[in-house]
């Protein structure tokens, strides 16, 4: 199944638009076309897959299997983050506070305790500080910039994951799902999993690039937390060198995402989600994100042209 959506003039010739007092219509050729480009280069993956755009300024959307589901893997701690940033806001913590460094959390399903590994973990660093503290602000910035498991787990008892499920219906990105910290196995053993559809984090991050998530001052810091992100081999490794993407990444065995908001200079800015599973080799599919994330950029491009050149 594949929806594609777009309602303005920019992106006319490759999205297709309607005015606001006409009626839908069919998607056009172009708009069909671009989408079928897409779908085609994921397909070569072998992965299942999901894609999510829309251009903040003109609400232009290109939406591919919107809605199914994935597990999240690491993209969900942009929620979480979200969350302590709230709660920051409303003075219910103090991200400056410091908090004990501990490696022992409890099962979801059972309530057995169970540690994390540093070898798994993309951040080993903070293994070395078990013991000790370190403030919560530290603690979120590592769980975002260098996607710390550690840090994450230490976080999300503070965020409380039956705090974040509102706090995303609010956003209308309810179509993730937090319930718990990272590698808790006899939850995920029991399909109690962190999800997400490509429609929740698009509406996550649109919400947040437009400052509708928490104070102006919140905003800015998440937003310099995402543009540290210290992975870039997907959707920025289509861009031109050093267009800002502030974006999450997440990957587990034979679940590989990406999803940020991408920030040319002199163009409108945009929210671009890719969702991928199935396929074990992340190379695979970090370079055939790379690939839409180039596809789309180029019918950006495309469309301004025309759009210049019909004036």
């Amino acid at each position: 199944m594949r929806t594609v959506s777009s309602c303005c003039a920019l992106l006319l010739a490759i999205l297709g638009g309607c005015g606001p007092d006409k009626p839908p219509v069919e998607d056009p050729p172009a708009s069909r076309d671009l989408a079928a480009a897409i779908s085609e280069r994921l397909a070569e993956t072998g992965a299942d897959f999901a894609v999510a755009y829309r251009d903040l300024q003109t609400g232009d959307e290109l939406l591919i299997h919107p809605d199914v589901q994935f597990h999240a893997a690491s993209m969900m701690k942009v929620p979480v983050m979200l969350r302590l940033h709230r709660m920051a806001d409303w003075r219910q913590i103090d991200l400056d506070s410091p908090i004990e460094v501990k490696n022992e959390f409890t099962s979801i399903y059972d309530g057995s305790s169970y540690s994390l590994s540093a070898d798994e973990d993309s951040d080993s660093t903070l293994y070395s500080l078990v013991g000790s503290e370190v403030t919560i602000r530290d603690l979120m910035d590592r769980m975002i910039v260098s996607s710390s498991n550690l840090a994450t787990n230490i976080l999300i008892e503070i965020a409380d994951p039956d705090s974040i499920a509102p706090m995303l219906a609010g956003l209308r990105a309810d179509g993730m799902k937090v319930l718990r910290g990272v590698e808790d196995i006899p939850a995920y053993e029991n399909d109690l999993n962190n999800t997400t559809s490509a429609r929740g984090l698009l509406e996550l991050f649109s919400a947040l690039a437009r400052g509708q998530t928490a104070t102006p001052a919140a905003t800015s810091e998440m937003m310099q937390a995402l543009l540290r992100q210290e992975f870039n081999d997907a959707i920025p490794a289509g861009l031109p060198e050093g267009t800002p993407v502030a974006h999450k990444t997440g990957w587990i065995t034979a679940v590989d995402h990406d999803g940020g908001v991408v920030m040319p200079a002199g163009r409108t800015t945009y929210v671009l989600v890719i969702l991928t599973s199935g396929v074990e080799d992340e190379t695979v599919t970090r370079a055939a994100a790379a690939d839409v994330s180039r596809i789309i950029w180029e019918a950006r491009l495309a469309a301004e042209e025309a759009s210049v050149g019909a004036e």
